[in-house]
């Protein structure tokens, strides 16, 4: 009786999360300058029955570096989604746009290779980086979801940063006050994401 119980439970915990989602992001989805619980990926978990949500963000990564570490993640995580949420510090950095669109392809790739649903979600860059590398730096996200068939989300950001009661003083990052608004965009979009 007391191995059936433990089997039991074994199999409910397992069977507590249908899916996973795992988080390639940056200092966007990493509780900059902040706790990790106050982030809105740990908070969105608080709500998520159907969803274990792994964060893989790491602040100040760049498409470059969300590649290189990719394999190992899905190789260790096998997550049922993979919601990419780079790009941010590539653009601020000026880096070329054939560069960025290079790498984001090659994530994509490696997830639908791994049998995951990429997820990509839009990404701006402040408008000071002149209109034409703007212009072109956001329009590689739709471009890219429309090549590969996939879901495109949008940026989590847009009303936020125009709030600075909602940002950090460096006004790039979102502060504590940000994260359940975000916790709540992104579980709406999740409640509708389909893997199957």
């Amino acid at each position: 009786m007391r191995i059936f119980l433990i089997l039991l439970i074994g199999f409910f915990s397992q069977a507590s999360f249908a899916q996973k989602l795992l988080i390639l992001g940056d200092s966007l989805s990493a509780a900059y300058g902040m706790q990790q619980q106050q982030g809105w990926p740990h908070l969105l978990q608080q709500q998520q029955e159907d969803w274990q949500l792994i964060n893989a963000s790491i602040s100040g990564e760049t498409t470059a570096g969300g590649l290189a570490r990719l394999p190992a993640l899905l190789k260790q995580h096998q997550p049922d989604a993979v919601l990419i949420e780079l790009g941010g510090n590539d653009g601020l950095r000026g880096f070329a746009i054939d560069t960025v669109q290079s790498n984001l392809n090659n994530i994509i790739a490696l997830i639908l290779q791994s049998n995951a649903v990429p997820v990509l979600m839009q990404i701006r860059i402040p408008p000071n980086y002149g209109p034409r590398y703007g212009k072109q730096f956001s329009d590689l996200y739709p471009q890219l979801a429309e090549k590969h068939q996939i879901t495109l989300w949008p940026f989590f950001m847009d009303d936020i940063a125009v709030d600075s009661e909602l940002m950090l003083p460096d006004g790039i990052h979102p502060n504590s006050q940000a994260q359940p608004l975000i916790s709540e965009f992104v579980g709406k979009l999740l409640a509708g994401l389909k893997t199957d």
